[in-house]
């Protein structure tokens, strides 16, 4: 019997997530890859489809999440019905890991069993086409459409065999990624530096990963923390914000460590930790990697970032001469960026990041390493770096805050912040940019945006200052702004 047959199966920035048996039962995992099974048929069908006439490869794959191994044979096993032929990662892997699989095997798509960063209690169902980017809307509503009918003429699957008897073949995906990184980062200089570093892998994917890379190709000193999988991500959320590395920052104080560099459950984010204890925002991270690869590296190309991105990066790319694009929010616009000229550095706010020669889709482990080159290079700490970046760019104070807002009174309200403001608390409106959402410039390169949440009663507030005290004073006029 299907237990939940009328789940909406939406697919966001990064595809459908939910509740493990709540929502995300197996019955709705292999329902969603019957739509994207119908979805790539149709493609591989079209003339004009980038995958017409390939070999019907699908990269099938999962992070350490509660029966993620069990949901992807269910999936392999749902496309193999329909004629396509599933590539199962033989352990669980990072994000990244499968995207670049994903090219390398030459595939027309994979699946990903994975919910990031989110508690435990959620598992995540993501599409990506056969470059490795996050499948885009116009793939994704297809998919939805698909599954709407099936659900419509309540499908069932061709069969459902037992995991443990199901046959799927399987490959390594580590030795071929790793030969990848090595072209795209200086181990050299890493090794040379004689650096010590902690490693925080929050029982995810990017164990294996991170790890071995900077111990037996960089010669890293490393101490790592949670490098087992435990689903449960021990009671926290697998996220390496500030937070998340409380933990690696206590343990690179009693080591005198220079750096701790974390990941999230499925190794996708980064979260890094200077010398001095300091955690760096991903905006800063994204901006000292900008300057890393041009001025340290000599690498030439634009820069992408999303619209609630920090400016920080624009003010870098300035100071090189640096082409500088904004996008929607979701990794998948910068990847487009990315399939379509030389970017140095792709990335957003919430920590992605992926560089020039890589896959359109971020990568934590590799901006963890570029960072362990960045210090070793420079021989100094990343505050004193950054500090010494920020007298040519000046200061960046950024904040993001979640405003809860009553479901009758959420569409009022973004049809107000439609027609424009003409200040923003005291600061004058210089100009309204709609591209996400609605980004409010303000003199002296300071800036608010408003996001709507697609799934709760509550509009993201995104701000940037030149100052602490600008800062503070935007973050009541923001909420004033929403409560008026």
């Amino acid at each position: 019997m299907n237990q939940t047959p009328h789940v909406n199966i939406k697919f966001g920035t990064s595809g459908w997530r939910g509740i493990i048996a709540e929502d995300f039962t197996f019955h709705n995992a292999r329902l969603a890859a019957q739509g994207t099974a119908l979805y790539l048929k149709d493609e591989l069908n079209k003339k004009s489809s980038p995958i017409y006439g390939r070999k019907p490869v699908v990269i099938i794959g999962h992070d350490s999440r509660f029966q993620g191994r069990e949901f992807a044979l269910a999936v392999a096993e749902t496309l193999a019905n329909e004629g396509l032929q599933p590539l199962l990662c033989q352990d669980d892997a990072p994000t990244p890991v499968i995207a670049f699989s994903i090219r390398a095997k030459k595939a027309i798509g994979g699946i990903n069993m994975t919910a990031s960063h989110n508690p435990a209690e959620y598992q995540g169902f993501k599409f990506s086409v056969f470059n490795g980017a996050g499948a885009p809307p116009e793939a994704t509503k297809v998919i939805e459409a698909n599954i709407r009918k099936l659900q419509k003429s309540n499908w069932k699957p061709k069969t459902v065999t037992p995991p443990e008897l199901l046959k799927v073949k399987t490959f390594d995906p580590k030795p071929a990624y790793f030969r990848q990184l090595k072209k795209l980062v200086d181990f050299d200089a890493i090794k040379s530096a004689g650096l010590k570093v902690v490693v925080e892998l929050m029982y995810g994917a990017g164990r294996g990963y991170l790890d071995t890379l900077l111990a037996e190709e960089a010669g890293v000193e490393i101490f790592p923390l949670h490098g087992y999988r435990n689903p449960g991500f021990g009671g926290h959320h697998p996220e390496p914000n500030a937070e998340g590395m409380e933990e690696a920052r206590a343990v690179l104080k009693k080591e005198k460590a220079n750096l701790a560099l974390g990941l999230d459950g499925d190794a996708d984010r980064f979260g890094i930790v200077d010398k001095n204890g300091t955690w760096l925002s991903p905006n800063q991270i994204l901006a000292l990697t900008l300057y890393h690869l041009k001025k340290n590296r000599g690498w030439s190309g634009s820069a992408v970032r999303s619209v609630p991105t920090s400016h920080q990066i624009d003010s870098v790319a300035a100071l090189y001469d640096i082409t500088l694009r904004e996008t929607p929010v979701g990794f998948k616009y910068i990847g487009g960026w990315m399939e379509d000229e030389p970017v140095i550095v792709g990335g957003e706010e919430s920590g992605g990041l992926s560089v020039q020669g890589h896959i359109p889709e971020k990568d934590g482990v590799l901006a963890c390493l570029l960072i362990a080159e960045l210090v070793a290079m420079e021989g100094k700490t990343l505050s004193q770096i950054l500090r010494a970046l920020e007298r040519k760019t000046g200061s960046f104070f950024t904040d993001r805050i979640n405003v809860k807002i009553p479901a009758d009174k959420k569409q009022a309200l973004l049809d107000r912040l439609s027609k424009g403001l003409d200040k923003i608390g005291t600061y004058p409106v210089q100009e309204m940019i709609t591209t996400d959402g609605f980004k409010f410039l303000l003199p002296n390169q300071e800036w608010v945006a408003f996001r709507a949440s697609g799934t709760e009663p509550m509009i993201r507030c995104y701000i940037e200052a030149k100052s602490e005290k600008s800062l503070k004073k935007l973050q009541t006029a923001c909420k004033k702004t929403l409560q008026t």
